[in-house]
């Protein structure tokens, strides 16, 4: 495959403003394979570098390179443009191959084409790299229920059919959405330490398994929720660079384990020194050896009523691999992405995490900001989630059975930073007219601002005598602050495609 059979199979950009649009320009019949093949296949109408050049060219001074298969690649203006560029700089000057082979999203048509939109050159064949080069990290993976839908295997995430999330209050461990950023770590609990470290004091201690033990036992009843739960909604809009997840991205379980706070009390961190952050690490790492990481504030870890877990145990089960055995952090109310898994070091730092996850993921910006205006440093991290419900059952296309004049809806309603769900609201005409359900099953909560789990309700839906065709369910929640889910996603479209909480619609048929 010489350039130009590679050029018209791509369509490459011929310059920099076509690049803007490069997301656009793969040919729709060229299959991936034959994109992925490109990257392998040396351009004899481009120079060839060697990987003592390429190193050279590591920084914006000196211009951005990187190698991918036998491609040589300049991307110097592109790295401002990538939400994950503190990640990309790690790979500047070298091969990009070993990252990839772990941030398996980026093997799509729309990325790969980009990239080869970037292509300068061929690298010497004695510093290619070959896939049998590289230790596959997926090898330990552990098995998974074959219930759940993934939507990437590597890093495996994956969601259970929405239909049942209301079969039961307690979500099945076996169940419960998966997401993972990193391959699953192996951990040894015979071996296991927990690292921790109080920047404002200077103490530090290794903790082990059997220590977290000693510590009184705490059980609270929480739901977390991926940030980008339901992004497949917000898709529709326009489209997000991310993970299509859809409603059930989402599970409710109890969790048991010491209390962050009694734990940091033995850390010198007394209530009422509030000011700073608590992070995590995890033992999940990257081909750089960076771990997962993430942080919350500390007033939340130290508040004995925000109920922070260091958790290890589910459902009254030990946490199985893909849900952080043998500790995880659980902090109710608040987005996924901060309840870290195979927890490894916990900081107590005047600062938040730095890590990518926490500055520059996982933040919401208005709808007009887009990839190229967009800057993570003026957002602030997500934590508390917003009042959200989801229509479970019946599924859109469905066509469902009228009953004495009404079609059975159900599903599920939360809020997050402890606010309780007071009301779900439903319509079947447009608006006309709403149907309140009824809160089938919710955790009563310890308290004000302390009711952590989902509510499941069930709502009796009216349809006219001689309804024919489709008509659109249509559910919105209410929480105890008396907020609501907004009316649509299209006002709270976002380029991450986080906190999608708009209205939930299914359209379906109607039989008698």
């Amino acid at each position: 495959m010489d350039g130009q059979i590679v050029r018209r199979y791509l369509r490459q950009p011929s310059s920099s403003e076509d690049r803007k649009d490069s997301n656009n320009v793969y040919a729709k019949d060229v299959s991936l394979d034959e994109i992925r093949k490109a990257h392998d296949t040396v351009r004899k109408d481009l120079p060839e570098y060697t990987m003592d050049e390429i190193v050279k060219h590591n920084a914006p001074s000196s211009g951005i390179w990187v190698t991918y298969g036998v491609g040589v690649y300049d991307i110097t203006s592109f790295v401002p443009k990538h939400p994950g560029s503190d990640k990309v700089m790690l790979a500047a000057g070298g091969a990009i191959d070993p990252f990839w082979h772990i941030f398996q999203q980026h093997n799509t048509k729309e990325v790969l084409t980009l990239l080869e939109s970037y292509r300068i050159g061929n690298l010497r064949a004695d510093d290619v790299i070959g896939t049998k080069d590289l230790h596959d990290p997926w090898s330990g993976e552990p098995k998974r229920h074959p219930i759940l839908k993934p939507a990437t295997l590597k890093p495996y995430n994956a969601e259970p059919p929405a239909s049942v999330l209301v079969d039961s209050f307690l979500t099945p461990n076996e169940f419960f959405y998966v997401r993972n950023h990193l391959p699953v770590p192996e951990v040894d609990i015979k071996s296991y330490e927990l690292e921790m470290e109080n920047e404002k004091t200077g103490k530090s201690k290794t903790i082990r398994f059997a220590d977290l033990l000693k510590y009184r036992k705490h059980t609270v009843t929480a739901t977390i929720m991926c940030g980008g739960n339901r992004r497949s909604e917000m898709m529709e809009v326009k489209p997000i660079k991310g993970l299509p997840w859809g409603p059930s991205a989402v599970g409710n379980a109890q969790w048991s384990g010491a209390r962050l706070c009694d734990v940091l009390r033995d850390m010198g961190v007394r209530e009422g020194d509030e000011e700073g952050h608590v992070q995590f690490e995890g033992l999940d790492t990257d081909p750089t050896s960076t771990p997962y990481g993430a942080s919350i504030p500390l007033a939340k870890a130290m508040d004995p009523r925000g109920d922070v877990l260091l958790a290890y145990e589910m459902n009254g089960q030990p946490l199985n691999r893909d849900h952080g055995y043998p500790v995880r952090v659980i902090v109710p109310g608040v987005v996924g992405s901060r309840n870290v898994k195979w927890l490894g070091k916990i900081i107590v730092s005047r600062a938040e995490s730095g890590s990518h996850w926490q500055q520059n993921d996982y933040k919401s910006f208005s709808p007009s900001t887009d990839w190229d205006t967009v800057d993570f440093k003026t957002a602030p991290a997500i934590q508390n989630m917003p009042v959200t419900s989801a229509i479970c059952t019946p599924a859109s296309g469905e066509t469902v059975k009228v009953e004495g004049g009404y079609v059975t809806v159900r599903g599920y309603a939360w809020s997050g930073g402890g606010s309780e769900i007071v009301r779900v609201d439903l319509t079947a005409d447009g608006g006309k007219t709403w149907t309140v359900a009824k809160l089938d099953e919710s955790e009563k909560g310890t308290g004000p601002g302390r009711h952590w789990s989902w509510s499941l309700w069930t709502a009796k839906i009216p349809v006219p005598a001689g309804q024919k065709g489709p008509i659109e369910i249509v559910s919105k929640a209410v929480d105890s602050n008396y907020n609501s889910q907004p009316e649509s996603f299209a006002n709270i479209w976002n380029l991450r495609g986080v906190v999608g909480n708009a209205y939930s619609r299914v359209k379906v048929n109607v039989s008698k």
